[in-house]
């Protein structure tokens, strides 16, 4: 997909990996939605962006953790800018550790990680299928592939967001749907610096210690480069493929492999 002038929504694009989105594909000659709970934020960045060229994206709040959330959402972008041709899941929280976490975390990481890209994704799907033709991207982790040592939200909802990703992928594909996964590993954003969240004081030292942490910027670069070819996933850390492959062939090394990191990096 060349992005000029198309139509992009980014979630969770105040800071971070979806600030970058929003700028890379503003530069690549997108108008852009910048969608985020914080309202302010997203009014911030797209401030700054229509200042490089007037009226070509808008700042909007939204909680896309409610499926009302993201009609309003599609619905306010669809009246300011037209037909949606790109929409980017990126929005996401790292929280929770083990069973003993509140339902009401484990709640919030199942709608924001997971049901936000359903939610989006079924009340879009009708005018791209009409249109033939359509682009969902979704933000997942590098733990959707792997795991996360001392998160389960984490790792349960990233692994739902690259299935539910790779469903749309083969039940739309033949129909004009295009679709996007990006699984990152450590970037520099305030979910990897803000502490060892999600986790009991190991996930952020486990994702520093497994390759180095890439910048926001770099990461949107490796998307747009997967946009434009339209392929699926979008691995920046190539060494993050590396592990991919050694835990598929052989499951219990892998799994031995990671109960001594986790061990190394704990302490237990």
């Amino acid at each position: 997909m060349d992005l000029s002038g198309k139509h992009v929504v980014v979630t969770g694009a105040a800071n971070g990996i979806g600030h970058a989105l929003a700028e890379r594909f503003h530069q690549a000659g997108a108008r852009i939605v910048a969608a985020d709970l914080d309202g302010v934020g997203a009014e911030r960045v797209a401030a700054a962006l229509n200042a490089v060229r007037p009226d070509s994206c808008l700042g909007v709040h939204a909680d896309i953790g409610s499926e009302q959330g993201n009609v309003d959402l599609i619905r306010t972008a669809q009246q300011v800018f037209g037909p949606i041709d790109l929409f980017f899941a990126n929005a996401g929280v790292g929280i929770g550790t083990d069973l003993e976490t509140t339902e009401a975390v484990w709640d919030t990481a199942f709608n924001v990680n997971v049901h936000a890209h359903r939610w989006a994704a079924k009340h879009l799907l009708p005018d791209w299928l009409d249109r033939g033709e359509g682009y969902f991207c979704s933000t997942a982790s590098a733990a959707g592939l792997l795991s996360q040592i001392g998160s389960a939200p984490y790792s349960m909802t990233k692994h739902a967001a690259v299935a539910f990703a790779e469903w749309l992928s083969l039940t739309y594909g033949a129909r004009g749907l295009r679709v996007s996964c990006l699984c990152p590993q450590g970037v520099n954003t305030n979910m990897l610096n803000q502490g060892d969240v999600p986790g009991a004081g190991a996930s952020s030292s486990v994702v520093r210690s497994a390759g180095v942490v890439l910048e926001p910027a770099e990461v949107a670069e490796a998307v747009l480069t997967v946009i434009n070819a339209e392929t699926f996933l979008v691995a920046p850390h190539p060494e993050v493929l590396t592990y991919w492959a050694r835990k598929v062939s052989d499951y219990d090394r892998w799994l031995a492999g990671m109960r001594k990191l986790q061990a190394r990096v704990t302490g237990e």
